[in-house]
């Protein structure tokens, strides 16, 4: 499969200016956020994707499913959440270039809200916007053909991985290949395969992102059929992404509360360091406000102290 699309100025651009960010995620460790933002940003995520599809449980409703609360709501709308949920928190089990993995997280997403979960659809399918027609899908008997044939493209062809993983969001759902849950699988899995090259990914709720421009979303879609190419929908995600990783290195830059340091320099997973070591990390803050934020550790047991003064290590 060579899928049609251009390398355009604004996408060199784009690329390049997600290589810089994402080599700034890496250089300042914020690949492995502290597990209070992890949790904002699956929260975001899910709630976010969902939204696009028409769920109607709140942000806080999706906070209380996650902490295992009890929320009332449509069953189906809760039922959706929990699936989700239980894909996002397995997001590493999945494999990005097996369509097996493919369709597991498919039955895993929509298990217990239709019948054909884990199937690619047996019926022809239509796209509408009201009572007009905007995309009329491939004959259901190619789907598995034209599906084998994306997953060929993805393990064997050379593109970059950024292009790859928007090029597949665009085929998918172009081919249609279920009944119900096209967009949330589309979005989820490249996540999935932006994550197998940039660990980052899993905590970068871009998903955030498409929903507050879900018209254009669906207007890049909609182009680039039109057009008989990717290129716009390549444009438009890449642009999403550049924008999350903006957003993503400027909440790393605010000012952090003691609390937030700490947990971050946890989610690190040093198991034993020192006060210098925990300054190498947060070069702007003084040796004073280094000693003062141990000792909060220290009283919250996020860790044990051995030996005194320069001789002082701190285990968790």
């Amino acid at each position: 499969m060579e899928p049609p699309y251009n390398i355009t100025p604004r996408i060199l651009n784009l690329i390049s200016s997600i290589s810089e960010k994402i080599g700034e995620v890496n250089a300042n460790l914020i690949s492995k956020p502290s597990p209070h933002l992890r949790k904002q940003n699956k929260i975001k995520t899910i709630h976010s994707s969902l939204r696009i599809e028409g769920n109607t449980l709140t942000l806080e409703q999706v906070t209380a499913l996650i902490e295992n609360k009890r929320v009332i709501g449509p069953k189906k709308d809760i039922l959706e959440v929990v699936n989700a949920i239980k894909v996002y928190d397995n997001i590493a089990l999945y494999d990005p270039f097996s369509s097996k993995s493919f369709l597991k997280a498919h039955k895993d997403l929509l298990e217990g809200l239709i019948e054909s979960s884990g199937k690619y659809r047996n019926q022809g399918v239509g796209i509408f916007q009201g009572s007009r027609v905007t995309h009329i899908a491939p004959p259901a008997e190619n789907v598995t053909y034209l599906m084998n044939d994306l997953f060929s493209y993805l393990k064997g062809n050379e593109d970059l991985i950024l292009i790859k993983s928007c090029v597949f969001h665009y085929e998918m759902e172009f081919i249609h290949p279920f009944l119900d849950g096209n967009g949330r699988m589309g979005r989820f899995w490249q996540t999935v395969i932006l994550m197998n090259k940039y660990p980052v990914f899993e905590f970068l709720p871009f998903e955030t992102l498409i929903s507050q421009t879900q018209q254009d979303y669906y207007n890049a879609l909609g182009k680039s059929d039109r057009e008989g190419n990717s290129t716009i929908f390549i444009e438009y995600m890449l642009s999403v992404i550049e924008k999350s990783l903006t957003e993503l290195l400027d909440f790393n830059n605010r000012i952090l509360s003691d609390i937030d340091r700490l947990e971050y320099f946890i989610a690190l997973g040093k198991k034993e360091f020192s006060r210098k070591d925990y300054m190498n990390i947060f070069k702007d803050i003084s040796s004073a406000t280094a000693s003062r934020d141990l000792k909060k550790g220290l009283e919250l047991n996020m860790f044990e102290k051995t030996g005194i003064k320069n001789k002082t290590t701190y285990k968790l």
